[in-house]
């Protein structure tokens, strides 16, 4: 096995075991709330866009609280977005002064933030975008995403971009050498020619690895939602990044190399439509959608990190605790079916889904069926099944209008009814499966 590959996969063991994570997108965009692209979108100048900071109070930002929601919702790892496109640091950088310390709440939010979630014992992560749509050097007409990629004020500008990757390079360093261990480091994003050699990203690597070892990132250094990079090849980059992150979207069959072998993936995917936060979307996946696209994931080996965006004050929406303490609920009796779980042996059943851990096999039952269950092809295979929420036993049946389908098990969750009959969690009834 390739050297870079094998260090992947025992980077990410707690990362393929933990499954569930939090994305936080927050900063200076919350104050519009009209999403984190709200600068680009709208073209708006920086001078029309840096007196938001003396409007980030943050006056009910307690991540303490951010932190226990995450736990009450089975979550195993969080990321907060240190830096978004607009430059705006949420953390005490040195080289920029466009940082929350220097904003009307006068506070480093990374610090608090790591402190907060590693007390609760949730994986800590930050987010970096690549991207600067504030630094004088960073590319501005012409480029695909910038502000003032079509303002002719712009046009002919002779930007130093050796002077912004110094900068960027600097701002990571900051980041990896100042706020302790940190677990997992989120680029975000490469595109078009903006890629690979153009951020540096073999000396950028290297310096993230000097400083901290163990820590894993994703694909985005050469990649983007559009396009996974070298991480689907035998033979990776130094910055193929250790997961690979579709966003929006579940892979149809999740995601492996060019051998078959399956990769570290996660689907980020947000609770509304958007990102940061926008005060008119109340677009909100249910509780029932959240807890089938985490089953979905970890069915085909990936994670879910889901967003939330917090409002400009610091509070999470209260539409976004509601459906993650319920998500929590169902965490609190059904973890044992994320956990540490991944694809399994048996293909995806007509009702719903399996997950599995060694020789427990989980059947996620989403649709009330006619009659009985069917378990295809695993008659003498099981030794015994129970409701997991509650441990309750779940028997074979035998049924007298089974018995023509001599390979397949079947069961039902209440033995007194012989046809249909409501699921015990209409979003997810698990059954745990002990296999011989």
């Amino acid at each position: 096995m390739n050297k870079l590959i094998e260090e992947r996969t025992k980077r990410t063991e707690w990362y393929r075991d933990a499954r569930f994570g939090m994305f936080i997108h927050w900063g200076l965009y919350a104050i519009p709330a009209r999403g984190e692209w709200v600068r680009s979108r709208e073209r708006i100048k920086k001078e029309d866009y840096d007196y938001l900071m003396d409007e980030f109070s943050c006056e009910n930002y307690d991540p303490k609280e951010w932190a226990r929601l995450a736990k009450k919702a089975g979550m195993k790892y969080a990321v907060l977005t240190a830096k978004h496109h607009d430059g705006f640091c949420l953390y005490d950088s040195k080289v920029s002064d466009f940082n929350s310390m220097n904003a009307a709440c006068h506070r480093d939010l990374v610090k608090e933030f790591l402190e907060a979630f590693r007390a609760e014992g949730i994986k800590v992560g930050l987010y970096f975008s690549l991207l600067d749509w504030r630094h004088e050097d960073y590319p501005h007409y012409g480029d695909m995403h910038h502000p003032m990629r079509d303002n002719e004020e712009w046009k002919g500008y002779n930007h130093n971009f050796d002077n912004y990757l110094d900068f960027m390079h600097a701002q990571i360093k900051e980041l990896v050498t100042g706020y302790g261990k940190l677990d997992l480091m989120w680029f975000d994003f490469s595109y078009g020619p903006m890629n690979c050699d153009k951020w540096k990203a073999k000396e950028l690597m290297e310096m993230v690895r000097t400083y901290q070892p163990d820590i894993i990132t994703d694909n985005r250094l050469e990649g983007s939602a559009e396009y996974a990079g070298t991480i689907k090849t035998l033979n990776p980059s130094i910055y193929a990044g250790d997961f690979a992150s579709p966003e929006q979207m579940i892979p149809p069959e999740g995601i492996v190399d060019e051998a078959g072998n399956s990769i570290p993936w996660e689907a980020c995917i947000t609770m509304n439509n958007n990102w940061g936060y926008h005060a008119h979307d109340k677009h909100f996946k249910s509780d029932k959608l959240i807890i089938r696209m985490l089953v979905e994931c970890v069915s085909k080996n990936g994670n879910l990190i889901l967003n939330v965006g917090p409002r400009a004050n610091g509070e999470i929406p209260k539409e976004s605790v509601e459906i993650l303490e319920k998500v929590g609920d169902w965490m609190k009796e059904n973890s044992k079916s994320i956990y540490g779980c991944g694809i399994s042996e048996y293909n995806k059943p007509e009702w719903g889904r399996f997950t599995q851990n060694g020789k427990f096999l989980y059947a996620h039952v989403f649709e009330e069926q006619a009659g009985a269950i069917a378990l295809c092809d695993m008659v003498g295979k099981i030794k015994k099944m129970r409701l997991l929420r509650d441990g309750s036993e779940i028997l074979q049946s035998n049924y007298w209008n089974l018995k023509e389908f001599a390979k397949d098990a079947f069961f039902f969750f209440d033995t007194s009814a012989s046809d249909c009959y409501p699921l015990p969690d209409d979003r997810d009834s698990v059954v745990e499966i002990e296999l011989k």
